[in-house]
C-alpha cells in the first residue's frame, strides 16, 4: 500500500531538509548530485553523476534505503554494499521515526553510507 498524502509530505519535508544540507555546491551539481526516490513502501537516496564512459550519461549509485512496514510501525534500514544488495544497518536496522533514519544517515557512525 502506498503512503498516505500526509506521510508523504513529511517525508518529503524531511528529505528536502536533508538535501539541501548534504547537496554538494551548486556549480559542481553536474558532476555530483544527491537526490531520493520514493519507491512504494521505501525512500531510496541515491547520488548523481556523470557515467565515465559517456560523460551524457548519468547514473545513480544508492547509498541509504529506508522501507516502512505498516504492520510493526518501523522503518527497516539499508545499505548497499560491494554485491549491490541491500543489507540490513548493523547499528540501527530500524528507527521508529522517519526523522530518526534521516538522521542516522547523515550521521554515518560506521562510514556505510558516504565512504
Amino acid at each position: 500500500m502506498p503512503f498516505t498524502e500526509f506521510e508523504t509530505a513529511r517525508i518529503e519535508a524531511a528529505m528536502s531538509d536533508f538535501t539541501a544540507k548534504r547537496r554538494p555546491p551548486v556549480e559542481i551539481r553536474d558532476k555530483l548530485d544527491l537526490a531520493y526516490r520514493i519507491e512504494g513502501q521505501s525512500v531510496v537516496i541515491f547520488s548523481i553523476r556523470p557515467f565515465w564512459r559517456d560523460p551524457g550519461e548519468t547514473i545513480e549509485e544508492p547509498a541509504a534505503k529506508a522501507t516502512y512496514v505498516r504492520k510493526a510501525d518501523r522503518w527497516k534500514i539499508y545499505w548497499q554494499r560491494a554485491d549491490l544488495k541491500w543489507h540490513a544497518y548493523p547499528p540501527h536496522p530500524e528507527a521508529v521515526l522517519f526523522d530518526e533514519f534521516v538522521a542516522i544517515v547523515d550521521e554515518d557512525d560506521n562510514c556505510c553510507f558516504w565512504g
